[in-house]
């Protein structure tokens, strides 16, 4: 029984690093969801063995005791899980991808400031809008080279983005003393 414990967990512990891997490489909060599953299908066949060693060794209360652990462990990975899913399916995004649009824009320095981003998941790819500040003189030539240029730089900070559309907003002319 130990050893057939033992090769659930490693078997089960393949297929939950391989899940994460692939699920975060491809931004899939189901499928990084479906690798912690795998983690904890190991951790329970390890956990099985803990348990019958425990009442084997004369420890009556092992086998229950195991079994709330094992359920506290499901309880706060489902709890994970589920949270991210819900918040990918409500559109949730992390304020850490807002930031990057942010700072992609900060690379430019035809792009005085960002004045909106809105951004939502879409599968596993992102779509993204943002309102660029500029010079109110600029042309339509240089704001398309500008958007391009902002494409490539946002591409670069945030590989998940499938799309982008960009809105330039005149900013108030700068003063020189």
């Amino acid at each position: 029984m130990a050893l057939a414990g033992l090769v659930g967990f490693l078997g089960n512990e393949a297929v939950a690093i391989f899940r994460i891997r692939v699920g975060r490489q491809i931004n899939s909060a189901a499928l990084v969801a479906d690798g912690h599953h795998a983690r904890v299908d190991g951790l329970t066949s390890l956990a099985v063995v803990a348990g019958a060693a425990g009442v084997w060794l004369g420890f009556p209360l092992a086998d229950p005791i195991v079994g709330l652990l094992i359920t506290l462990t499901i309880f706060v990975i489902v709890w994970q899980s589920a949270r991210t899913v819900f918040s990918r399916m409500l559109d949730g995004i992390d304020p850490e991808i807002v930031d990057e649009i942010r700072h992609a824009a900060a690379h430019l320095p035809d792009i005085r400031s960002v004045s909106a981003i809105r951004a939502r998941w879409s599968g596993h790819r992102l779509t993204a809008e943002a309102d660029l500040l500029v010079d109110p003189d600029m042309t339509v030539k240089a704001s398309l080279g500008l958007a391009e240029r902002f494409e490539r730089e946002l591409r670069e900070h945030v590989p998940a983005v499938a799309e982008i559309a960009v809105r330039f907003r005149p900013a108030e002319p700068r003063v020189t003393p």
